[in-house]
């Protein structure tokens, strides 16, 4: 099967070895398509365990879980790495009523000890 992610892999080449903890993400943009990809599987697990450490208190993993399982995750788009710890995104999903949505993020990361994590986000506005 081809990863969700839209990086043209199969996801046993791509975001899979993260997903199962083999591996984990060399970068930022990794990190990002593979968090991308545990929405779009969903895997709430990854999700809150790709999360650094000091934000876990600001989401559950059932939240995660449920946000992945209640859309249906359609593209990713990377318009944007502005620097090593940050990636702009558009992730393209439909949600719980059929409406096609478009989540427009600069998201922050960051490496500790070999491992990249996700800080927060910036919403962005397509107007």
């Amino acid at each position: 099967m081809k990863c969700p992610c839209c990086s043209s892999k199969l996801y046993a080449e791509c975001c899979e070895p993260y997903h199962s903890k083999t591996k984990h993400a060399p970068t930022a943009e990794a990190l990002m398509r593979s968090r991308f990809s545990a929405f779009a599987i969903p895997n709430g697990d990854y999700l809150m365990n790709t999360t650094l450490p000091a934000k876990r208190k600001f989401h559950t993993k059932e939240e995660l879980q449920e946000w992945g399982e209640s859309n249906q995750w359609v593209k990713l788009e990377i318009v944007n790495i502005p620097n090593i710890n940050q990636v702009e995104f558009k992730a393209f999903y439909i949600d719980t009523k059929g409406n096609h949505q478009v989540h427009h993020e600069l998201s922050v990361f960051q490496k500790i000890k070999e491992r990249w994590f996700y800080v927060s986000g910036v919403f962005l506005n397509d107007n």
